[in-house]
């Protein structure tokens, strides 16, 4: 997985074609940590998808600017636009399932 800053979220997300995944997390997340191992294999079934991850404790403002408001938080953008949100209270399951809509 690609780790993202402030320095490369723009080339690597906002101007990327096809679909990103951005994991919002925080060293400080207990079910961010517990969460990315999951996400981590499945990148690896996704092919076509980029896999990328955002520490927000180095890179606040642009988590903020992302309007990500709470942890974990996972993005899925295509072509440089948000195309879905999971949000806090959510599995690995529905990641995969988001993914399986997205996917062409």
């Amino acid at each position: 997985m690609l780790n993202l800053d402030k320095e490369n979220f723009g080339p690597q997300v906002l101007e990327a074609k096809g679909l990103v995944l951005v994991d919002f997390w925080s060293p400080k997340c207990e079910p961010c940590l517990a969460l990315l191992p999951a996400v981590e294999e499945l990148a690896g079934r996704y092919p076509a998808v980029k896999f990328t991850k955002l520490n927000i404790l180095e890179n606040r403002r642009l988590a903020i600017g992302q309007r990500v408001m709470g942890l974990p938080t996972i993005l899925v953008y295509r072509d440089g636009e948000k195309a879905a949100e999971l949000s806090q209270d959510f599995q690995i399951e529905d990641v995969e399932e988001k993914l399986k809509e997205l996917c062409p």
